[in-house]
């Protein structure tokens, strides 16, 4: 089975940085052993179908069938050293608990915001307002308030790219279904706060507060609530099997989009068009993949 088509941003922290009780969690499942990369994906599609295969089924991964956390509930951690990223960050391990009863929380909303009403009658035995106030609470047991580790499925959020060097790209050529076939960045916490700083001064003065703009506004939020040492990731995830072995490695998205940023700040609008349109063409085949399967 391949792993889900799914991309990630993640941010590791020192363990020294984590509040009690999250800091006790990590400790434990650092014991019984941080979850590798390619596990990720794996992992958290067996658990979110677990729970809606149980009897009867759970709203969310990790839950009782009254919406109290289960005590087995499964508690899953990555781990990145800091001499895996460019920039001063730890100290080491960094750790990103990948709280996926709160991310799936989120996406239940995020779905409700986006679907049709014959399609969330259809997926959810949960009236909207249960499932809006459940959320709200699940997310309030995060201690700061965000989760480590946001995702979007068949594609990367153009802007995502703003907060890597693209120059620190690292590449793993495997067979398709190899999970250790990878595309990623990482970048030191001040780096990323910056490089997306810049980017949003730049894009929301040249094409407005929405769109592209708003994603780097909320990307920088988010940033904002993890501690200044951390390590950012952007991931491909599963989106490598979409790809063979040419299309990753002449892949520039990460140069286009920083082009692009450069070009609006000095106004060349060729620069702009010639580069987007490399990205059109890149990600557009991903999405016609997706809708003709």
């Amino acid at each position: 089975m391949p792993r889900p088509f799914v991309a990630y941003l993640r941010v590791y922290e020192p363990l020294s940085a984590l509040d009690a009780p999250l800091a006790d969690q990590v400790r434990k499942a650092l014991e019984a052993g941080p979850l590798s990369r390619a596990d990720a994906g794996p992992r958290e599609r067996e658990l979110w179908l677990r729970s809606q295969l149980a009897r009867p089924p759970r709203l969310l991964p990790g839950e009782r069938s009254d919406g109290s956390v289960a005590p087995d509930a499964p508690f899953d951690v990555m781990t990145l050293s800091p001499a895996e990223v460019p920039g001063e960050v730890g100290p080491g391990p960094l750790v990103c608990p990948l709280d996926l009863r709160a991310r799936s929380a989120a996406a239940l909303v995020g779905f409700l915001a986006t679907s049709t009403p014959v399609l969330r009658e259809s997926a959810l035995s949960v009236p909207p307002e249960a499932i809006r106030s459940r959320a709200s609470a699940v997310m309030a047991e995060l201690t700061r308030g965000a989760v480590h580790v946001i995702s979007t499925t068949w594609t990367v959020p153009l802007p995502w790219f703003t907060l890597v060097d693209p120059d620190a790209r690292r590449i793993v050529l495997a067979p398709r279904d190899d999970p250790e076939r990878q595309v990623s960045w990482r970048a030191a916490m001040p780096d990323a706060r910056r490089r997306v700083a810049r980017a949003h001064k730049v894009v929301s003065r040249s094409l407005g507060d929405e769109g592209p703009a708003k994603v780097l506004s909320d990307t920088a939020r988010w940033l904002d609530h993890f501690a200044a040492d951390a390590a950012v990731e952007l991931d491909y995830g599963g989106l490598v099997q979409l790809m063979d072995d040419k299309e990753l490695l002449e892949d520039t998205s990460a140069q286009d989009v920083n082009a692009i940023v450069d070009a609006l700040e000095t106004g060349d609008a060729e620069e702009v068009a010639l580069r987007y349109e490399q990205l059109r063409d890149f990600w557009g085949e991903l999405a016609r993949r997706e809708r003709h399967g």
